[in-house]
């Protein structure tokens, strides 16, 4: 089983900054895709920033230029720097991770990929 933990969320002004940081522990053999998604009161979820293996990123229009995302392999840990902060950027953010693990069965060992979420952080902006 793997189990994501988030920290960083909380209460910030308008044009503040938080990080964010979500660390993957369990039987994880790699990963491919790791990265954040938020839901804001009466939203949908959507993609904010996710962090690829081969170190490419995909950003949403609505961050870029004010959140990074970077990676950290050897700790399993994803980090979102969060700059220059909005109102409308107060949500609920996940954490996300496509892992690659191994479990033995009775034909071997079996390598599967799955996705896992995070409980979630709340990051609110107060304008």
């Amino acid at each position: 089983q793997v189990q994501l933990v988030e920290s960083g969320g909380g209460l910030v002004q308008a044009g503040g900054s938080l990080r964010l940081s979500c660390a993957a522990t369990g039987s994880i053999l790699s990963i491919n895709a790791m990265g954040w998604y938020r839901q804001a009161p009466g939203g949908q979820r959507e993609l904010v920033a996710v962090h690829n293996r081969d170190g490419t990123t995909n950003v949403a229009d609505s961050v870029k230029g004010r959140f990074t995302i970077s990676r950290d392999n050897a700790k399993n840990t994803v980090y979102l720097q969060m700059n220059s902060l909005k109102p409308e950027d107060a949500a609920v953010y996940s954490c996300y991770a496509q892992v690659v693990s191994q479990v033995a069965t009775t034909s071997g060992v079996k390598r599967y990929t799955a996705p896992y979420w995070g409980q979630g952080t709340q990051v609110t902006v107060s304008s």
